[in-house]
């Protein structure tokens, strides 16, 4: 018995695949270029950012964080040949709303001591402020870049409009 979301999967498949054309496309993204952007499923990046299927790599994660993207960024840039790393936050973001503490505490609460210990140590990547974040994660993504050429840019996505723009 498939739960709702494995349906969806499948009824949805079903259809894409049933027009589906595009198997032809190359591995490596076609306009060189890799978004990071947050999982919050109010974001359609391929809408919201005008990015063809086959463009570009979009890397998705809890607050669009750089740090949390640096293997896959790597693997982008190095193997597959992007040279633009766009870094997309969003206002409304849940990472705006709590801290590790917190964090950990509701780990705690609904899994038990067991759960908490697992994640004792690790940084949930919050944040207070957007645009500071942004810079901070521009400010550490040019630290580790071992390639030039490589250009990085922050963006600051309005689910409530629907518009970008652009940190400096």
């Amino acid at each position: 018995m498939s739960t709702p979301a494995e349906q969806n999967l499948i009824e949805g498949n079903k259809a894409y695949a049933s027009t589906f054309t595009e198997g032809h496309l190359a591995l490596p993204p076609s306009q060189k270029y890799a978004v990071v952007t947050c999982m919050d499923a109010r974001i359609d990046p391929k809408s919201a950012f005008g990015i063809p299927l086959g463009a570009a790599h979009i890397i998705r994660n809890a607050g669009a964080s750089v740090r949390d993207a640096f293997r896959s960024l790597v693997i982008s840039q190095q193997l597959l040949g992007t040279t633009d790393v766009l870094i997309v936050k969003h206002t409304g973001c849940g990472m705006l709303t709590f801290d590790n503490e917190v964090a950990k505490g509701a780990v705690a609460k609904s899994k038990g001591d067991a759960a908490a210990k697992e994640v004792e140590d690790l940084d949930f990547l919050t944040f207070p402020d957007l645009e500071t974040e942004v810079k901070k994660d521009l400010e550490w993504i040019k630290s580790k870049n071992v390639e030039s050429g490589i250009n990085f840019s922050g963006w600051i996505y309005e689910v409530e409009t629907g518009k970008v723009k652009r940190v400096e």
